[in-house]
């Protein structure tokens, strides 16, 4: 028998692979696989059956007319889109006013009246009654004991180690009674029978209503978030390449100053929403996260290769959403770059360019490589201008100056939005130990919001500019205790202060702050 009749005829492979549109990545690192890294380097070597040799070796023609046709740009420079949004915050409020915020009165009376129900439903004959004072003063000792690294919470209670702002609060038998009751929906309702996180469905809804409120900054983020869980849960992930390995996966829409805005819990496979585009189960995430950013304001987003691909940078363009992204190399169609070995070859600190032109977008890629290689796609800026940044040669035993593309300068000063937020979160994460799967979520989300007061929380207030520029009586005053420079801009910690405005500023021959507050 012929074996061409039996196994069928081999497809020949097309000169540039189309992005995949349906793609079902199921690791949600950032660490590459022996598949993906073999992957990379076929696409990264050079090409050896070129078709012509009097073709343009600064454009590549690809064989699929609907592809972006590449080229290597002359070295221009590029304006960036003006923001035209607003992250103007007219009040200044408490913490407790901000948690007040968020845990609102509607939403604590929903949770007494499910915690009491699941009580009854437990054991009739011992109901809760829970009030949403109670509800109050049980979450709030929960946030204290976050600042402790007792073991147990038990322990709180004993005479040995007994903390008074916590046990004078409640009794242990109340408060166990409550951690043990607390719940968020009922269970005879259920109403999607598909939905994994049914049990605090009404309390994700009505904190990303919230956290969608608060007006965005210019830089926004996507990333993953870990939350700590080793128990049995059908949502649960294990990423060997993170510090906590096992537990729930969030994706979080977050500011480039750790404010969150939105989030979604990983639980697999996702059904998109009619009205936005289907590009893949990676940048459907981005788009689902993104809605709430006001459309055609120019505002900056950002993300890493496991989102990133040209479709999704296309879609949010239309919306007038700019993106950067590191982009791994086989989901860029038709692009030819240099291999590892030649840019290393060229030196540290090396780039490469390209450049396509799909309908009024325009894409940039950028490989540039320093330590080892890094590709970065982005619709609104490229490699220009180059500045130069210090790295250590092992070699040669002292700092170097590479140059830098101006696209990696601009991601990697804007990516660490949700790393900032984690890093937070993880110098008081809740530790309390629990039985329920869901109840580890709720806490963190108290984590989460607890945190956003401390970076959004209340600040020295600056004079009105009436009292601020009317150049009568500033009296400069020198303190013991440091404080932040209130310039914008300035990152200083002086000891200057205003007499009369009650606000630190920088006085050094380089840097003249407390003239520059009294006078512009």
């Amino acid at each position: 028998m012929d074996t061409r009749t039996f196994y069928g005829r081999k497809v020949q492979d097309q000169a540039a692979r189309a992005v995949p549109s349906d793609s079902e990545d199921s690791e949600l690192d950032d660490s590459d696989n022996e598949d993906s890294e073999l992957k990379r380097r076929e696409c990264l070597s050079d090409d050896s059956d070129s078709e012509s040799v009097d073709q343009d070796e600064d454009e590549v023609v690809v064989e699929n007319p609907s592809l972006p046709r590449w080229r290597t740009p002359h070295n221009a420079f590029y304006a960036h889109p003006e923001w035209q949004g607003r992250n103007i915050f007219n009040d200044i409020m408490s913490p407790l006013e901000y948690f007040q915020h968020f845990f609102s009165e509607d939403i604590l009376q929903d949770i007494v009246g499910q915690s009491n129900l699941y009580a009854i439903q437990c054991d009739p004959n011992k109901p809760l009654n829970l009030s949403t004072q109670e509800l109050e003063q049980f979450l709030g000792t929960v946030v204290y004991m976050s600042l402790f690294g007792l073991p147990g919470t038990r322990m709180f209670w004993n005479k040995a180690c007994r903390v008074s702002q916590v046990a004078d609060t409640m009794t242990l038998n109340r408060w166990e009674a409550i951690k043990k009751a607390l719940h968020f929906n009922n269970n005879e309702e259920r109403q999607e029978e598909n939905d994994p996180i049914y049990k605090l469905r009404p309390l994700v809804t009505h904190l990303n209503s919230k956290l969608t409120s608060i007006p965005m900054s210019e830089n926004l983020v996507v990333d993953e978030q870990m939350v700590p869980f080793k128990g049995r849960s059908r949502i649960k992930q294990y990423l060997p390449s993170k510090p906590k390995k096992w537990g729930y996966k969030l994706l979080v829409l977050a500011g480039s100053d750790g404010v969150p805005h939105n989030f979604e819990i990983y639980t697999g496979r996702v059904v998109q929403p009619p009205e936005l585009a289907d590009i893949g189960a990676s940048g459907n995430v981005v788009l689902r996260l993104a809605q709430p950013i006001p459309k055609h304001e120019n505002y900056k987003l950002f993300f890493d290769n496991w989102f990133t691909s040209v479709p999704l940078v296309l879609t949010l363009a239309q919306q007038g959403i700019h993106s950067i992204g590191t982009v791994r190399c086989n989901r860029l169609p038709g692009v030819s770059l240099m291999s590892d070995a030649e840019l290393k070859r060229t030196g540290r600190g090396s780039f490469q360019q390209k450049m396509a032109m799909v309908g009024e977008t325009t894409l940039h890629v950028v490989k540039w490589y320093d330590n080892r290689s890094v590709t970065i796609l982005s619709d609104y800026t490229g490699a220009h201008p180059v500045t130069e940044v210090q790295r250590w040669d092992r070699k040669k035993k002292m700092l170097l100056k590479v140059p830098r593309p101006a696209v990696v300068k601009i991601y990697n000063k804007n990516m660490g939005g949700v790393d900032l937020l984690d890093s937070l979160i993880a110098l008081y994460r809740t530790k309390i130990r629990l039985k329920k799967w869901y109840r580890r979520l709720v806490f963190h989300f108290l984590d989460l919001i607890v945190k956003d007061q401390m970076k959004r929380g209340p600040a020295a207030p600056i004079p009105v500019p009436d009292v601020r520029l009317d150049a009568t009586a500033h009296w400069m005053i020198m303190v013991e205790k440091k404080g932040r420079c209130k310039v914008p801009g300035c990152t200083g910690t002086p000891k200057a202060k205003c007499q009369k405005c009650g606000v630190h500023l920088c006085f050094t021959s380089s840097n003249n702050c407390f003239l520059r507050f009294h006078t512009e």
